[in-house]
């Protein structure tokens, strides 16, 4: 029987971002682009198993772009909704993340310089896709990555900071200025969030989908 997978509910409410992100995108966002990402990623498992069931390999084969793509927004989306938070909140402050912040000064040379270096790796997606703080799980290095579409970290990196440089993300508040969303999302970064996941295990940052990021 294949795995299911259900859309995980927002620590927040869809208004809760505003005025930086509003609260129809973060509706729009969350209630129809991530599900379709979860249904379709479901319909293919489904489709998957039946395949399985009757030693079909090619239709398997087939299926994998879709299950790629599917999971691979289902994870992205999960984990972007967990990094940020409404500017209100404590944890939206540099000063909850102290290990974080003197590790990407030591990187980078200050916060600030690392935030400009993201920014301008953010603009300079081509097309869809996401802007990455990774931590590599040999080194501990930390960098600065991108995902074209759907596409998880790669293997051996440790997703930190997630951003969805999707037009879906911005488009119907921010329109084609994309520099003023990448530069307004810092207010509503979870730093708490990403310290835990700086200290933390490379499992325990994707918690329950932890099964489902191996299979990729």
């Amino acid at each position: 029987m294949a795995s299911t997978f259900s859309l995980p509910a927002l620590p927040y409410g869809h208004d809760a971002l505003e005025p930086h992100i509003s609260a129809q995108i973060m509706t729009l966002h969350h209630t129809k682009h991530h599900q379709t990402y979860v249904n379709n990623l479901n319909a293919a498992l489904a489709s998957q198993a039946t395949a399985s069931s009757k030693n079909d390999i090619v239709t398997q084969i087939h299926l994998q772009v879709a299950i790629n793509f599917n999971a691979g927004g289902h994870i992205n989306h999960t984990l972007f909704w967990e990094n940020l938070t409404p500017a209100s909140s404590p944890s939206s402050q540099s000063s909850t993340a102290p290990k974080l912040v003197a590790a990407l000064s030591s990187r980078y040379g200050s916060l600030e310089k690392f935030q400009e270096e993201f920014q301008a790796v953010l603009l300079g997606l081509k097309g869809s896709g996401w802007g990455w703080l990774v931590q590599d799980t040999k080194s501990g290095i930390l960098d600065i990555v991108t995902s074209k579409d759907q596409d998880i970290v790669p293997a051996g990196k440790k997703p930190l900071l997630g951003i969805d440089m999707w037009e879906h993300a911005y488009y119907l508040q921010y329109l084609n200025d994309k520099g003023s969303y990448a530069k307004n999302i810092w207010k509503v970064v979870n730093w708490a969030k990403v310290e835990e996941r700086f200290t933390g295990s490379f499992e325990g940052v994707f918690g329950p989908l932890a099964g489902l990021r191996g299979n990729l």
